[in-house]
């Protein structure tokens, strides 16, 4: 034993793999994540690898430096694990380098962050903290009684002279011992790492339900949550900066070849004409365009259906509300949403899933219905990509005159260049409205002033589609703020903790924004002639889950429920109906197309209709989780939890995987290579029928022979 503590290679190998695999069991008991399973072998030997590698390298720093090294990692490495419990805590996602460009915004609300941690979460640092206090008290004392015992003895029997011609034999032994432990630790890594490459695809370390495979989740972390229960929070972080330094988009060759599947003629078919298209495929030459071609254009063109048109020359307003779930379906304390809510249309399972910065991505994903890439905030990093299939655009096309409304700056998102790069013909932020804002962070504008502004500008158009991002019921919470006090008074009679009475008063004054924006609209005679769209960019993160399921009637904490949110179409003119379809956001673009009976092709989105008959009845979660009427499948578990006696074969899950996965895979590719500004420019040099850079659908131009032998027009 004596050996060990004298051999600083061995002593602090030993150390640091003690100190950071404890801190991985208490991270994943803290978060809940499964111990007992194969992983935690992989995990195990993952840190074996990076402690037997790092011991060799700090023994060339000498003693004293290697053991500052070494706890310095250590502590290092047990702070980046309470940080990211914190995030999955506070925001339901693991922070990646992806979303650096949010630095900001984390600054601004990091007295919340702090304040929302579990006090189990700091169980994290015990491990590091016990290593600290044997540097400080035991490590000298240890090598000192462990010298002594051979120093005491020839001090008594041979001298001085003795003593010293011991000591250098000694330090000759430990500096060859020292030699052959570091070739030896070296050669153990190698080993180690044999092993761990195994592990990734030996068939009793996998789940053959798990959505994406350990290699290439090894190769690309693209799924957080999946790559944390596979490889362990301090792999991943290791894993996210070798993706950012050496990118890797993990696709293999399945889409280099497609078969373009044969439309079945109906009165509802969408016909699309795809020459330019298919002679484009034949000379690409890029392989990236290529692939994303074989894939978009393989997919099926969703027909019309019996509501195609329906909204045909209204007007539309879309208004993605800032920090919203279903506690704002409340008919006494928020009465104007609860009028469209319950007047209207509504998805009483529709989410939306948090990603890396959830209001940016989520808007984008909006706009574009297209998948974002989860360890990145997309929004503001390819907020240089253009979008020809995007809403504005194709409102645009149509003849509408297009615009897009904040009421904050650029701070946090770069809407000035991404609106408009979606074909919003005008955006107006805070500043261009003349709304007054302030720059502490607790202070908002008002949602009420954004709608008065607003509509003073889009309601000089006809027809009009809009765009509003509010931004009141934003955290924080745990602070006081003018409109967060505001109406305080309303909720003094209940027992609810003050951030959550704090956030419905800011939800009280989005409440009064939705009803001047109907109650402006009526006053203009335009509210029959236009439809309002709401829905939420995700859930108040800023509150604790025991909070909010204070005011809800569900459990929050299981299947993703926290992301439970409304989505609402409204027109006077609408038949109430509650929809029990489960959706998100992803769906909203092709959704409004149909209804508008606009020129648009189904297959460039990563969303479908959720009006159509061939509507798969599902939604897709940020991490790979999906949920449908049979169950919830957990992407990090790779495990199908059922809602009933009905379920599917692992055969339908790994299909239903399969798909899922190609389309976010296809999707960030798109993102990656801008490859709808290259497909919407090649398509107009093609002289694809485009206008405003945007193809057009020729609906009524194909004809089939109906059973009698006449023919009939496409309707």
């Amino acid at each position: 034993m004596k050996n060990i503590f004298l051999n600083r290679v061995v002593k602090n190998f030993i150390l640091m793999m003690i100190v950071l695999f404890s801190s991985e069991i208490i991270f994943r008991i803290v978060l809940n994540i499964p111990i007992f399973e194969w992983s935690l072998l992989r995990i195990f030997l993952g840190i074996s690898i990076f402690s037997l590698i790092l011991s060799v390298l700090y023994s060339f720093c000498g003693r004293v430096a290697g053991n500052v090294l070494t706890f310095l990692t250590c502590l290092a490495a047990s702070i980046y694990a309470l940080i990211q419990a914190g995030f999955e805590n506070y925001l339901g996602v693991y922070m990646s380098v992806g979303t650096s460009t949010q630095a900001g915004a984390v600054t601004d609300y990091l007295s919340d962050y702090i304040k929302s941690f579990n006090s189990d979460f700091y169980f994290i640092l015990i491990p590091v903290g016990v290593l600290f206090l044997y540097y400080l008290f035991l490590e000298r004392k240890v090598k000192a009684i462990i010298r002594n015992r051979k120093y005491n003895v020839l001090e008594i029997i041979g001298g001085v002279k003795a003593k010293e011609d011991e000591k250098n034999r000694i330090r000759f032994e430990e500096k060859k011992k020292l030699r052959v432990a570091r070739l030896s630790f070296l050669t153990l890594a190698v080993i180690c790492g044999c092993l761990y490459y195994y592990s990734l695809t030996a068939d009793f370390m996998q789940n053959k339900l798990q959505l994406v495979s350990n290699k290439s989740l090894f190769n690309n972390p693209e799924m957080p949550n999946i790559a944390v229960n596979q490889f362990g929070i301090g792999m991943f972080g290791l894993l996210d900066v070798k993706a950012m330094l050496l990118p890797n988009n993990g696709l293999d060759d399945e889409f280099n070849s497609y078969t373009k599947p044969e439309q079945e003629i109906t009165d509802y078919t969408r016909y699309i004409d795809d020459t330019v298209w298919e002679n484009l495929i034949e000379s690409e030459k890029n392989s990236t365009y290529k692939k994303l071609h074989n894939y978009y254009i393989s997919k099926e063109i969703t027909p019309k259906n019996d509501y195609s048109g329906m909204f045909e020359g209204k007007n539309l307003i879309v208004v993605m509300m800032e920090s919203v779930n279903n506690i704002v379906i409340n008919e006494e304390y928020f009465p104007n949403i609860y009028k469209l809510y319950s007047e209207g249309w509504s998805w009483v399972n529709n989410y939306s899933p948090r990603n890396s910065c959830s209001t940016g991505n989520n808007e984008m994903s909006g706009m574009a219905s297209i998948f974002t890439i989860n360890r990145s905030c997309t929004a503001n990093s390819y907020k240089d990509n253009t979008y020809f299939n995007a809403i504005f655009n194709l409102f645009n096309r149509q003849g509408y005159t297009t615009s897009s409304y904040h009421n904050y700056t650029e701070q946090y998102y770069y809407r000035r260049t991404i609106h408009p790069n979606m074909g919003s013909m005008k955006y107006y932020n805070t500043v261009d409205l003349g709304i007054p804002y302030s720059n502490l962070y607790q202070e908002w504008p008002s949602d009420v002033t954004l709608m008065e502004k607003a509509s003073d500008i889009f309601l000089q158009e006809e027809p009009f589609m809009a765009w509003i991002t509010t931004v009141t019921s934003h955290q924080p919470y745990y602070q006081s703020s003018e409109l967060g006090d505001l109406y305080l008074d309303d909720f003094s009679g209940t027992n609810y903790d003050i951030t959550l009475k704090r956030y419905l008063s800011k939800l009280k004054t989005l409440d009064n924004a939705i009803g001047k924006l109907v109650e402006i609209l009526d006053n203009a005679g335009k509210l029959e002639d236009t439809v309002i769209v709401l829905y939420a960019d995700h859930y108040p993160y800023g509150l604790n889950n025991n909070v909010i399921e204070s005011i809800l009637d569900y459990d929050v904490d299981k299947n993703y429920e926290v992301d439970r949110t409304p989505f609402i179409i409204y027109n006077p003119t609408l038949t109430p109906t509650k929809f029990q379809e489960y959706t998100s956001y992803m769906n909203i673009l092709p959704t409004v197309a149909n209804l508008f009976n606009l020129n648009y092709d189904p297959r460039l989105y990563s969303g479908f209709d959720i009006l159509s008959d061939e509507y798969q009845n599902r939604v897709v979660f940020a991490d790979g989780s999906w949920q449908s009427p049979l169950g919830f499948y957990d992407a990090a578990t790779g495990k199908m939890n059922y809602f009933g006696d009905d379920e599917y074969t692992d055969e339908e899950i790994m299909e239903i995987n399969k798909e899922i996965m190609n389309n976010i895979k296809m999707s960030n590719l798109a993102i990656t290579s801008n490859y709808f500004e290259y497909l919407g420019n090649k398509l107009v040099e093609g002289n694809a029928p485009i206008v405003n850079n945007s193809i057009i659908k020729e609906d009524d131009v194909a004809t089939e022979e109906n059973s009698e032998g006449t023919f009939q027009e496409n309707s």
